[in-house]
């Protein structure tokens, strides 16, 4: 199994109403420091991908689209509707972090 697909697998994983940061997943991949490349991998993604790709946000609690942006709404709305609560743009990674 290639390291993205390595990815992929953990991004499954993660419940609905849940999310994880790019440095979790990167460790839990086996690949520790590679936050980066877990945002890459994640950007690659096919349009209509049936992975919850939206569940991957910054270790901030904020998503990494740029604020008002049609990626940065969508990610915000489907975080929403699996009850993920934003407050200023901001969700608690303590309420609703993935604790694998």
């Amino acid at each position: 199994m290639n390291n993205k697909e390595k990815i992929w697998q953990i991004v499954h994983q993660i419940p609905k109403g849940k999310v994880a940061s790019y440095g979790q997943i990167a460790k839990l991949a086996g690949l520790p420091g590679y936050a980066r490349y877990v945002g890459y991998t994640m950007k690659m993604l096919p349009a209509g991908t049936k992975l919850p790709w939206f569940r991957v946000v910054n270790s901030q609690g904020t998503i990494s689209f740029k604020k008002g942006t049609k990626q940065y709404l969508l990610q915000k709305s489907l975080l929403e509707k699996e009850g993920i609560v934003f407050i200023k743009g901001k969700f608690s990674l303590d309420k609703y972090g993935w604790k694998n």
